[in-house]
Parts: C-alpha cells; sequence; structure tokens
C-alpha cells in the first residue's frame, strides 16, 4: 500500500478521521471485492496527487463492522469524504481518477 494511505480501524476512526484537521477520503473495501481491488490503485495515484491536501484512509469492512455501519455503508466500494469531522459526501462504486479527483476538489 501506499505511504500516503492511512489503514483505519474503529478503535482509531475517531481520532484518525473525524478529529482530523483537514479533509478525509475513507475508502469502505474488502479484500474479496472486485471493484475495491481496481480502485486501490486509483486511491493510491490520488493520495499521492493531493498529498497535503486530502488525507486517504482505507476501512476494511469485514474487520471494522462498527465504522462501516456507523456510517451507513451498505455496499463496497463505499467512499465518504469527511470534513471537519461530518460527512461531507458519499460515493458509491468504482470512479475513474478524474471522476473520484473531482468529487474531491468539489469538497476541498
Amino acid at each position: 500500500m501506499s505511504k500516503h494511505i492511512v489503514n483505519v480501524s474503529d478503535a482509531d476512526f475517531e481520532e484518525e478521521v473525524l478529529k482530523a484537521s483537514g479533509p478525509v477520503l475513507v475508502d469502505f473495501w474488502a479484500p474479496w471485492c472486485g471493484p475495491c481491488k481496481m480502485l486501490g490503485p486509483v486511491l493510491e495515484e490520488l493520495a499521492e496527487d493531493l498529498a497535503g491536501r486530502v488525507k486517504v484512509a482505507k476501512v476494511n469492512v469485514d474487520e471494522n463492522k462498527e465504522s462501516a455501519g456507523r456510517f451507513g455503508v451498505m455496499s463496497i466500494p463505499t467512499m465518504i469524504i469527511f470534513k471537519g469531522g461530518k460527512d461531507a459526501a458519499t460515493l458509491v462504486g468504482f470512479m475513474s481518477k478524474e471522476q473520484l479527483k473531482e468529487k474531491i476538489e468539489e469538497q476541498l
């Protein structure tokens, strides 16, 4: 995984995401999910491109059911952009780098 992506668990979700000083894109995913695997390289590129502007985090829904449930994640991949500890935008399904970057930049 990229040095620009943080793995987040139920235990540190609040500290890493909700209390973060800037916007955070959280990818809710699972290792068995095909579209999640396709999204991985896209997120790595975006995390590098947007380093210092947006924090990118991944939450494995199989291992962290509490966080997924808390934010109503019903299908994966689901990406939620958090700003100031609040859910600012929810994106569901695979997206190209360009589509995802556009959605993120709308929240900056």
